[in-house]
């Protein structure tokens, strides 16, 4: 299991860290513990178990019906705590390369297009990241913000401010380059 990715498998290891549980549980404290993420897909949260009752870190727990059809309750093993120790005590590396669909695209429209075209991108780039900004600070001060919103909240504003600190020095620099071009 790689340390330089967000890892399903650990996620899902932290979350048997507090007993046994089954799928559907699992992707519901997935889906509330990290409320920015991406959910998961039960395929996803199903596949996963599998993978890792397979490499000995989950065992079986029981089964429950609780409504609708048998659901198979997974616990950690020791060497799934080992596991997750591991991974919790693993500093995360820098991200060495930049691999951001808005970087490639602002790339791409400097080489395709003229700086009217890249400029007008990159200032509705910038609105959608302003309003998306609105939107996160607005869920934070909610009355029914839980910790994990809040937290996730900050998580995202902090790289939305970091995107919004790009996109206003390169469209300074997309505008100097115009100048340069057209002088």
């Amino acid at each position: 299991m790689n340390s330089g990715e967000v890892s399903t498998q650990h996620v899902l290891l932290g979350l048997l860290a507090g007993g046994a549980r089954h799928g559907y549980e699992l992707k519901r404290a997935h889906d509330e513990r990290l409320p920015q993420a991406r959910p998961l897909a039960f395929g996803q949260v199903y596949a996963t178990l599998g993978r890792l009752q397979r490499d000995g870190l989950v065992v079986p727990a029981g089964q429950g019906r609780e409504g609708g059809p048998d659901r198979t309750a997974y616990a950690l093993t020791e060497e799934g705590r080992v596991a997750l120790d591991r991974w919790l005590a693993t500093v995360e590396p820098p991200m060495p390369h930049v691999a951001s669909t808005l970087f490639a695209k602002v790339v791409v429209a400097l080489v395709v297009a003229d700086a009217d075209r890249a400029r007008s991108y990159l200032i509705a780039q910038r609105r959608a990241h302003t309003e998306r900004l609105r939107e996160l600070t607005a869920l934070k001060a909610a009355p029914s913000a839980s910790l994990d919103d809040v937290i996730a909240a900050d998580y995202a504003i902090n790289h939305l401010d970091a995107d919004l600190r790009w996109l206003h020095t390169t469209l300074d620099r997309v505008a100097d380059w115009h100048r340069e071009v057209h002088s």
